[in-house]
């Protein structure tokens, strides 16, 4: 590339792909949500699509023996399995119908709040618009255009379709009876003994044995103290620390 043609120094460089939403709550909590896009949500629709025609398929042969008063309670159901199954599970089950729960994703609203019984049925009303002409061709498109992967009915109604991350796993501490510090420790000299305590596992028997004579130095113990003990002691300072009994 000639001089001529070169990036000025301070032009503007685009943004980095990141479909990742970054939000702060009322409380001051930073959420980080990551939208699904369509082959995801496409999957998470033919499961719940297979549940309701396979619920229906039961329905009809066990309403088939009484007659038409048996058809007239298919039909209701038809009508409430088609527009109220995706409703009941999005507002009851925490955003997340069988398929969604699946696939691990659920519905929240744009701030990432649970979503409730208006939003729920709007976008769940508008799944005919998003169906049009045919094979949610409508929906598919919106979903490819946005940044966010929203179909229609997530544009009318403020939701967000993301990944429902695993909650994180506490770390567990050694199995030793708690213990009080000999002596006051400092903020980051706690999180030191924790962090080793909850780390101990992952670590060799002589990497455990180093790192806890350097430990046992701010906490004024004798120097020469058997490695076993220091790492029992440890433990227990740790799980004082942590509240644990």
């Amino acid at each position: 590339m000639s001089p001529s043609h070169a990036w000025p120094s301070n032009a503007a460089q685009p943004a980095p792909l990141d479909t990742r939403v970054r939000m702060e709550t009322p409380e001051g909590i930073d959420l980080v949500l990551r939208p699904a896009g369509l082959l995801s949500r496409s999957l998470a629709f033919a499961i719940d699509l297979l549940i309701r025609g396979a619920l229906l398929v039961a329905l009809f042969y066990l309403l088939h023996a009484f007659g038409e008063f048996g058809t007239g309670i298919f039909v209701l159901a038809l009508f409430l399995i088609n527009w109220w199954y995706m409703v009941l599970f999005e507002v009851l089950h925490q955003g997340r119908t069988p398929g969604k729960q699946l696939l691990g994703l659920r519905v929240v609203h744009d701030d990432g709040t649970p979503v409730g019984w208006s939003a729920s049925l709007l976008r769940n009303l508008l799944r005919f618009v998003d169906m049009l002409p045919f094979g949610y061709s409508v929906g598919a498109f919106a979903c490819l255009q946005h940044p966010f992967f929203k179909r229609l009915g997530d544009l009318a109604a403020g939701t967000l379709v993301i990944y429902r991350d695993a909650p994180t796993a506490r770390p567990v501490l050694p199995q030793v009876p708690a213990i009080v510090a000999p002596v006051v420790l400092t903020l980051e000299e706690q999180r030191a003994v924790l962090s080793f305590a909850e780390r101990q596992d992952s670590l060799s028997a002589a990497r455990a044995q180093e790192l806890a004579g350097i430990l046992i130095a701010p906490l004024q113990m004798p120097a020469n103290m058997p490695p076993e003990q220091a790492l029992s002691q440890l433990n227990g300072i740790a799980r004082g620390l942590a509240g644990s009994a």
